[in-house]
């Protein structure tokens, strides 16, 4: 009889143990900490390839060919010590929030043509390009299509939801 008693307050232990298990390892899943990060893939691949050569970054946006249709935009990063130069064919345009927008459609396997980024006044002494850090940010949208069947890019569209943010 007694052997059984031991047994059941040992069962009893381990089921009080048990239900509070599960709000400890609630509390150490609650708060935790991420490095790195992981792409976002929502319908459009694209890549870019960057090569560098005598002061200038010459990009290009190349979408894979199972890719939908989409529109692409492009940014140049760097420290304020040194001037950055945009040049490239007439499909590259400045707009007035810093980027450079390719005007054409990339469909799936196409690229855009060449956006070269210049780093002006570097000082002659410098061996290193590699010390010249310009960061290339680039983002794309899906091509979207008015009533009429003109296509145009929305740069607000919320993409997570598939709505636009108000005023649209």
């Amino acid at each position: 009889m007694r052997k059984k008693n031991i047994l059941l307050a040992a069962a009893a232990v381990s089921l009080t143990l048990s239900t509070g298990i599960g709000s400890a390892w609630a509390y150490f899943t609650t708060y935790t900490q991420a490095r790195g990060g992981y792409p976002i893939e929502l319908g459009d691949r694209t890549t870019v390839e960057e090569e560098f050569s005598d002061w200038t970054k010459h990009v290009v946006i190349t979408s894979s060919p199972d890719s939908q249709p989409v529109y692409v935009r492009v940014r140049a990063i760097s420290g304020s010590v040194y001037n950055l130069v945009y040049s490239g064919s007439g499909k590259w345009t400045p707009g007035a929030d810093g980027y450079y927008y390719y005007s054409d459609i990339v469909t799936g396997g196409m690229s855009t043509d060449a956006l070269d980024v210049r780093i002006e006044n570097v000082p002659d002494d410098v061996d290193d390009p590699a010390s010249f850090n310009v960061v290339i940010v680039y983002e794309t949208t899906p091509v979207r299509y008015h009533e009429d069947g003109t296509p145009y890019a929305d740069w607000e569209a919320d993409l997570w939801t598939g709505q636009w943010k108000e005023g649209k």
